[in-house]
């Protein structure tokens, strides 16, 4: 299922209003607490655009770090995070400790697949291994269409993918809120 060009465009104007706060490779970072402010979209009882209208996540291929094409339909079934990070990104490494318990709380009922982004293959390898990240990662080409299709401006953005293959929840920033909704979905 392809979503609509209008449905993209409210999923994209929810998504443009948090990332107002959120920092990129070029820009940099806005301090945390203004990040924690602006990057979660409320739970207020409300459901997100995304889930009103359960939108498809857009399917991609992407090489692996053992050189094998690994597609994001390939994971249906649970609940997928797509962490999109790079290496130079202080706000990412600084959430990975979080992200290593988290995925070691939820492995079996979660799987997380970081698109590293704006590295080199080199960087993206090294920081692999330097920082013991035990998941799935893909290398994000600078040709890549996925962050255009998941209208990504800033990092650390966190993607959450429903079994069913719908777009669940968009987090931008590193945000203590991530995991409790994860708690709430998974626990």
């Amino acid at each position: 299922m392809i979503m609509s060009a209008k449905l993209w465009r409210v999923f994209a104007l929810c998504c443009a209003i948090t990332l107002m706060a959120c920092g990129n490779k070029n820009t940099g970072s806005s301090d945390a607490s203004q990040q924690s402010k602006d990057a979660v979209a409320s739970d207020g009882g409300q459901a997100s655009p995304a889930e009103t209208a359960k939108v498809e996540a857009p399917d991609f291929t992407l090489t692996d770090i053992q050189g094998q094409p690994l597609s994001l339909r390939s994971l249906r079934g649970k609940y997928v995070v797509l962490d999109f990070w790079g290496s130079w990104c202080g706000w990412c490494i600084k959430g990975m400790p979080k992200m290593k318990e988290c995925y070691d709380k939820y492995k079996g009922k979660l799987e997380i697949v970081g698109i590293d982004c704006g590295d080199t293959d080199e960087a993206w390898r090294k920081a692999v291994d330097t920082y013991q990240l035990p998941w799935l990662h893909v290398f994000c080409p600078e040709n890549a269409s996925v962050l255009g299709d998941y209208d990504i401006q800033g990092f650390p953005t966190k993607v959450v993918v429903a079994p069913d293959g719908t777009l669940d929840k968009v987090v931008i920033g590193e945000d203590p809120e991530f995991y409790t909704y994860l708690d709430q979905i998974l626990g």
